[in-house]
């Protein structure tokens, strides 16, 4: 446990604690004196972890006569640690090893970064004092100075520029700084610990100063003639220099004015409050004249204390007294130096009391511009109540196509060729701005204007640039696929001066754009013959993908898992086969759900034919494609597209449709390139989970259903997915789901709204606690992978790595499933007493229960273990399985006298399968992407679900699934776009974050 303490002089000492040493000492204290710290990690260890030699130092601690406390965060062994410590607690001196660093080698230590090492509150808080350094200065926000000390000679220092918020910021600091970080006991004021602000303000200059330094690669001067040349060399290299004394006191004078003249201090600050004409008096003025900028003194730690400079000067014994004696004073420094950033108060300031300014409206527009100047500086900035931020002017677009109503008619499918009117409209930020509204803007011609009773700025340049757009094309009629392109556009295309910020209009190209088709579709009925009775929702859902059919666009139905997107998709192969002969649609999927498509398709539709392309015999070449011509749907797997690329790009197919379209959500991948290369006239992606891990996944799934769409990946990437997922930009998220909208329809089965008789899923998270032997075995697999770690990098670290991951789940599981070594199975795993407990209690209640493992060998391990525990037959389906065995398992499975448990791989049985007589889910090993759980317990969770279904998933206390577990929870608010896919995040974390999140807590083995 390393800590860090800051001293007075700049320095920096760090040691540390070790958590295998004793805790107590031989005997316990007497008197005063400094005693060795019985557990502090020693000089030779310190010293190659840190590559600096440890010296002993004295520290200040809170103690027992028995020794120092450990600090919190201090992970030690329960059954050494012996009797807990008793008596008084009191601060004493302490000797431990410790490397001192300056400022310069600190921000060069990658403290976070040390193998075997966690650090502690005062560790942590440096390097957050450290960073506020690195912010500082990217921001500028430094000065350079001179430092005297008697006897010794000057030094050339840079200095926090601090005001504003940083002064905020700096007070927040000083309030979490922890007492260890204050702890070294050589310097004034060490009885009770250093005085905060002291040394934080000491520890920020040291730390600003190393980081300005370590930045400049070259001196500001070549020659050094005076004390002036002399200081300036001495910014980038070597801090001391030599200059005569007298001069360096004139140069300290100057520079501690030109950096009071920099900043704002004190008790009282300056501050500015702009008045719009409408606020200064009752009588009409005029909107062009009438501004006014009063001057006002305000109390910094009392911010509503607002004090005019008309009282400040009427009033000789002022109530700011309080703070300062002479306010006046206060009053025309601080206009002095806000002259400097906005020059016009020099006007004011010509009078013997300035008070306020009268502005016209460019003068009130020049002062909002330096607004942030003023108050980055530490003054006050007061704006107008009406006052609304610089709304960008934009365009909105209206569209106005057949079916004005609103209903979009079957008749009205002509086509993305087929033309429409058109309308732009400009807008300033939200507001779309009237015809008259646009005449007065003109006309102003002023940068400040009040817009239906705010007052907003115009960029008159790009007000010129809309006008002259809508003037020259303001209205007109275009190909719907241009108005989809000049809406999805964003500011993207070069025929338009501006982004696009809205659409709207009528008919059924303005309900496409503006995502609210899905309402107002003329209702579809599926043809006679079609043997399912949809849903309201599904035959919306039919009427929407009936309407993009119509119009050739792609779109992904994105329903939750276990809505219907399977009868959906073939209600419209059945409605638009029954209007006369098409192509065939080729519909790909992964192998577990062919036999599903066949036994749904000639459930609900059996006037569609179809035909499987799988297996070593498939046909190829001109055979397939006459075998093609004589059926409506051909059935193949996405291994098998990405092999016969050539043979099906040969057909024109009538429509594409990627059931589980997540299997392209790689869009490098062979299987993605190859879907997206066949012909179609149409094509649909299904999927429950569009956004599994990351945007690009959605780009890759968008770019199949309308390629070009959303761009290039490298454009999306820049657009959408570096600002949505790295920073959390809320306007990018908004802004990519106006574009994709029309083409995705997502529906909830949680929402009462979509259906309203599904049961409830009850999830839960159930602990088990390891054996001693799975203990034992945990721990050798960290040691082994912990020795071999410092030693690789690059892919062998990630190898290894997940070879690690993937044996302590296994160790988790049973100790027989990491060995392989034939053992017997009862009595060894926690998991596994958990598990018989539950099934135990399901079979008792007549009840059936899906199993989920990661690993196929596991299942074959329960399989007959479970069969003979509870006398009963137990399915198990694999990757191995043929489709033959798995739709027979299926059909036992969801009868009545079935088998009762049901154990499943996850890859294998997570996806597409219906087993809706099972209302128990267990999880055995957690997958860590709570998107392929989900599915997963969907098999039970689905239309069909008569009872409630609990699912359980099973966590190891104390283990690397605990931690994780909490880290997916963390995520959850990223939408699961973060953790990656599998367990490949994983081997991008660093040594020191491997350690912990292996490391085996106390309370895993249970009693």
């Amino acid at each position: 446990m390393l800590h860090g303490l800051a001293a007075l002089s700049g320095e920096f000492v760090l040691w540390a604690e070790d958590a295998d040493a004793p805790a107590r000492l031989a005997r316990p204290l007497r008197g005063n004196a400094a005693r060795p710290h019985p557990f502090a990690a020693s000089a030779q260890v310190l010293g190659r972890l840190l590559g600096a030699e440890a010296a002993p130092t004295e520290i200040l601690l809170p103690s027992y006569s028995s020794g120092p406390l450990a600090s919190p965060e201090l992970v030690r062994d329960p059954l050494a640690a012996g009797a807990p410590q008793r008596g008084a607690v009191t601060i004493r001196a302490w000797l431990v090893p410790a490397v001192r660093l300056s400022a310069r080698a600190l921000l060069g230590a990658e403290l976070a970064e040390l193998p075997d090492t966690r650090l502690g509150a005062a560790s942590r808080y440096l390097l957050s004092l450290a960073e506020l350094a690195r912010e500082l200065v990217d921001a500028g926000r430094v000065l350079p100075g001179v430092v005297t000390s008697p006897g010794e000679r000057p030094q050339a220092r840079w200095r926090p520029a601090l005001s504003g918020m940083d002064a905020v910021r700096l007070d927040a600091a000083r309030q979490a700084m922890p007492p260890a970080f204050r702890a070294l006991a050589s310097q004034p004021g060490a009885k009770v610990g250093t005085a905060p602000p002291l040394l934080l303000r000491t520890t920020l200059n040291a730390l600003v100063d190393a980081e300005v330094r370590g930045r400049s690669d070259r001196p500001l001067v070549t020659e050094v003639t005076d004390a002036s040349s002399a200081w300036l060399a001495a910014l980038t290299g070597d801090a001391e220099f030599d200059a005569d004394e007298q001069a360096v006191r004139a140069l300290a004078e100057m520079l501690a004015h030109w950096q009071d003249s920099a900043t704002q201090h004190g008790p009282v600050r300056t501050g500015f409050r702009l008045l719009a004409p409408d606020q200064t008096a009752d009588a009409p003025h005029d909107p062009e004249q009438d501004w006014r900028l009063q001057f006002v003194l305000q109390a910094v730690d009392e911010p509503s204390m607002l004090v005019s400079a008309k009282q400040v000067w009427r009033s000789a014994d002022h109530v700011l007294r309080r703070w300062v004696d002479e306010p006046q004073e206060v009053l025309l420094t601080g206009l002095g130096k806000a002259s400097r950033l906005f020059p016009a108060l020099e006007t004011a300031l010509r009078g013997a009391r300035p008070a306020e300014l009268e502005l016209d409206v460019e003068g009130a527009y020049d002062f909002l511009t330096s607004a942030a100047d003023l108050d980055a500086a530490g003054f006050g900035v007061f704006l107008p109540a009406a006052w609304r931020k610089p709304g960008e002017l934009s365009l909105k677009l209206n569209v106005t196509s057949a079916g004005t109503s609103g209903v979009v008619s079957r008749n009205d499918g002509a086509g993305l060729k087929m033309l429409v009117d058109y309308r732009w409209d400009l807008a300033l930020g939200d507001t779309q701005l009237t015809k008259t509204e646009l005449d007065s803007l003109a006309a102003a011609k002023v940068p400040l204007v009040n817009i239906r009773g705010q007052w907003v700025h115009v960029d008159q340049r790009r007000l010129a640039a809309g006008l002259a757009f809508l003037n020259k094309s303001g209205s007109g009629q275009m190909s719907a696929d241009e108005a989809l392109r000049q809406a999805a556009s964003y500011g993207e295309a070069e025929s338009l001066p501006m982004p696009v910020s809205g659409v709207g209009g009528s008919g059924w190209l303005a309900d496409l754009l503006t995502g609210g088709t899905e309402a107002n579709l003329e209702p579809v009925s599926p043809p006679p013959g079609f043997r399912a009775e949809l849903r309201p929702y599904q035959r919306r859902g039919l009427a929407w993908l009936a309407f993009l059919d119509r119009l050739g666009l792609g779109g992904c139905l994105a329903d939750d898992m276990g809505l219907g997107k399977t009868v959906q998709l073939l209600a419209l192969e059945a409605l638009r086969r029954a209007d006369g002969t098409r192509p065939p649609t080729l519909l790909v999927c992964p192998m577990s759900l062919v036999g599903n498509w066949q036994r749904e398709t000639a459930k609900f539709a059996p006037n569609l034919s179809v035909h499987v392309h799988h297996g070593a015999d498939r046909l190829a070449g001109d055979e397939l494609i006459a075998r093609a011509a004589d059926h409506d749907l051909v059935l193949t797997t996405y291994a098998v597209l990405a092999r016969d690329r050539a043979d099906l790009g040969a057909i024109t197919w009538d429509r594409i449709v990627l059931d589980e379209a997540q299997n392209v959500k790689n869009a490098a991948s062979r299987q993605a390139k190859a879907t997206r290369g066949l012909p179609a006239r149409h094509r649909i992606a299904l999927t429950g989970t569009p956004v599994e891990n990351r945007l690009a996944e959605l780009w890759s799934i968008m770019d199949f259903a309308n390629p070009g769409m959303l761009g290039s990946i490298s454009t999306f990437r820049a657009r959408f997915a570096v600002p949505v997922e790295r920073y959390g930009d809320v306007e990018a998220a908004s802004r990519l789901r106006r574009i994709t909208a029309p083409f995705v329809l997502r529906r909830l089965k949680t929402d009462p709204k979509i259906i309203d008789d599904l049961p409830d899923k009850i999830e839960m998270k159930q602990l088990c606690n390891l054996t001693a032997e799975q203990a034992s075995l945990y721990q050798a697999v960290v040691d082994d992978m912990l020795a071999k770690i410092d030693n690789s990098e690059g892919i062998e670290r990630k190898g290894l790595v997940l070879a690690t991951m993937s044996k302590l789940k296994q160790v988790c599981n049973h100790p027989a499933q990491f060995l392989r070594d034939g053992s017997r199975i009862a009595g060894r795993s926690g998991k596994l007493a958990r598990l018989e407990e539950i099934v135990e209690a399901a079979l008792a209640d007549g009840d059936k229960i899906l199993a989920f493992t990661q690993f196929a060998e596991f299942g074959a391990l329960l399989m007959p273990h479970l069969s003979a525990r509870f006398d009963t037959e137990v399915l198990f389906l694999h990757g191995g399985s043929g489709k033959r065995a798995r739709d027979e398992m299926v059909t036992r499975f969801q009868s009545a006298d079935g088998p009762s448990i049901f154990l499943l791989s996850l890859k294998a049985g997570g996806t597409g399968l219906t087993l809706t007589a099972a209302n128990h889910v267990v999880h055995l090993d957690r997958w860590w992407n709570p998107a392929v759980e989900d599915q997963a317990t969907d098999r039970a969770f689905r239309i069909g679900q008569q009872r409630n279904v609990q699912v359980r998933k099973f966590v190891c206390i104390g283990t690397l699934e605990e931690k994780i577990d909490a880290m997916i929870e963390e995520k959850k608010a990223l939408a699961n776009m973060v953790v990656g896919a599998g367990e490949n995040w994983l081997t991008e974390l660093s040594d020191g974050e491997l350690r912990e999140l292996v490391r085996l807590s106390e309370d895993a083995v249970g009693d």
